[in-house]
């Protein structure tokens, strides 16, 4: 898979996919991420890349010419399945969207910046909006972060064990249960019995009330439309 983020501020993004698992994953050659500096397309002297709205009103506005420029340019060297734009106003990231995002194989990212992009861009080129949450950001690059984190890590061989991603929270419109490691006892907490007793059968049928029981507690809106309930 190759994702293309284009980006006003690529400093931001110098950080979260050269260490971990997403790190592990271009090097493997499972995926590659490429950054572009949209100043690079910027107008005039100065590279110009926002200005102000027509009608007046606070805030600059990303400018049509510089982001479609780039936007093509990338079209012209690949097809993209999805040209995507981090937007507070997007449809919410979820697992779901993750998955089916991750059977992809080339990806372009749009971060928004300032008060927007030039709507036209939205309109031709943008074939999906996200937001990863009801709240605002600077700009759209820590949420195409994690938009490339939660799908990079769902590609076949990126993970050491490749059953781990489907034992996530929200796969199943579960949260993840409980999980304990060594030592047994440790000031006097202890292990569920359960997890230590070997009978494979049982720990998964307590995985799953576990994982229930948290649901219902904590996240009851995941079960509204579930067989769970």
């Amino acid at each position: 898979m190759r994702i293309d983020i284009i980006t006003v501020l690529p400093e931001l993004l110098s950080g979260p996919f050269s260490h971990s698992i997403l790190k592990r994953a271009q090097d493997r050659g499972l995926l590659e991420v490429v950054v572009h500096d949209l100043r690079s397309f910027g107008l005039g002297r100065h590279q110009q890349l926002d200005d102000y709205q027509f009608g007046g009103g606070a805030g600059m506005v990303m400018m049509v010419e510089p982001v479609a420029n780039c936007i093509e340019k990338l079209q012209s060297e690949r097809t993209y399945d999805e040209v995507i734009y981090l937007t507070p106003d997007g449809k919410l990231f979820d697992q779901k969207m993750a998955n089916q995002l991750s059977l992809k194989g080339n990806l372009m990212l749009l971060c928004g910046h300032y008060k927007g992009v030039d709507e036209r861009i939205r309109q031709h080129f943008i074939t999906l909006e996200i937001s990863i949450g009801d709240y605002v950001l600077s700009g759209g690059e820590l949420a195409a972060a994690v938009v490339t984190d939660a799908i990079g890590r769902l590609i076949p061989g990126v993970l050491n064990d490749e059953t781990s991603a489907l034992f996530d929270s929200f796969q199943d419109n579960l949260l993840a249960p409980p999980v304990y490691t060594r030592p047994a006892e440790f000031r006097g907490w202890k292990v569920p019995d359960i997890l230590l007793s070997g009978h494979e059968a049982k720990i998964e049928a307590w995985r799953f009330e576990q994982s229930l029981e948290r649901t219902k507690n904590r996240r009851p809106d995941l079960l509204k439309d579930s067989d769970f309930q």
